[in-house]
C-alpha cells in the first residue's frame, strides 16, 4: 500500500516531535520537560503533541509498538522445522552478532539507560511493556500451535521465550551503563546466549515447530 502525502506528513511530523522531546529527555532528564516545552521546541502547539502522544512516556517510548510486536513477528516467520524459542535465539544472535542499536548496542545508550532509571514513569511504562510483550506472544503462540483458549502450555512458553529477549535486553543495558565498548559487550552477549540456550528445556526448545508445506 503507497504511502499518501498526508500520512507521510502525519508520521514526519510525529517522528520529529519525538526526536526534539528525547534530545531534551536527555539533555534535562524526563521529569524536568514538560510537554509544553516540547511543543515549543518542535513548534507545534500542546493539543498538537497530545494527539500524536496520549501521555509523556509515549515520547519517549515512541516505538513500542514495534517491540510489542517483535517476538510475535519472529515467530511467525520461523523456518519450516524451526521452533518458536529456536527462532527468536537465532534472531536475538543475529542482532547481538550485528551490534545493532535495536538491542542496545550503540554508543550513547548509556544515556538513555539513565534517562530510565531516573524517572519512575518510565521504568513503569517498560514493565508494562514488558507485559505487552508477554501478552502478545501468548497469542501467537496460542494461534500457532492450535491451543485451546484453557490450555496454560502458550503461556508458560510466552514466559520462557520472552525471558530470552528480556535478559539479553537488561545485560546489554548494563554493560553500556558502564561505558563499555558495543563490540566486547557483543561478545559476551553471544556466550550469554548459549549459556541460555542450554538452560532451556527440550520441551520450550521443541513447541511450535513449523510443519513443512
Amino acid at each position: 500500500m503507497v504511502e499518501g502525502l498526508r500520512e507521510r506528513k502525519k508520521r514526519e511530523t510525529r517522528q520529529r516531535i519525538s526526536d526534539i522531546a528525547t534530545g531534551l529527555f536527555l539533555e534535562h532528564g524526563f521529569a524536568a520537560v514538560t510537554i509544553a516545552e516540547v511543543a515549543e521546541a518542535a513548534d507545534v502547539s500542546v493539543n498538537t503533541v497530545y494527539n500524536y502522544f496520549p501521555a509523556k512516556e509515549d515520547l519517549f517510548f515512541d516505538r513500542s509498538d514495534g517491540v510489542v510486536e517483535q517476538l510475535s513477528r519472529w515467530v511467525r516467520a520461523r523456518d519450516e522445522g524451526e521452533s518458536a524459542a529456536r527462532a527468536v535465539l537465532r534472531e536475538v544472535r543475529a542482532e547481538v552478532e550485528a551490534v545493532s542499536p535495536r538491542v542496545g548496542l550503540t554508543a550513547g545508550y548509556d544515556a538513555f539507560m539513565r534517562v530510565i532509571q531516573d524517572a519512575p514513569p518510565l521504568r513503569s511504562r517498560l514493565w508494562s511493556l514488558q507485559q505487552e510483550v508477554h501478552d502478545h506472544l501468548e497469542a501467537t503462540l496460542r494461534e500457532e500451535a492450535g491451543a485451546s483458549e484453557d490450555d496454560p502450555l502458550p503461556r508458560l512458553m510466552a514466559g520462557q521465550i520472552s525471558w530470552i529477549h528480556q535478559t539479553v535486553f537488561t545485560a546489554v543495558g548494563r554493560e553500556m551503563l558502564k561505558g563499555r565498548n558495543p563490540d566486547e559487550v557483543s561478545r559476551e552477549m553471544l556466550v550469554l546466549l548459549d549459556d541460555i540456550e542450554e538452560l532451556l528445556s527440550e520441551k520450550v526448545l521443541n513447541y511450535a515447530v513449523r510443519a513443512a508445506q
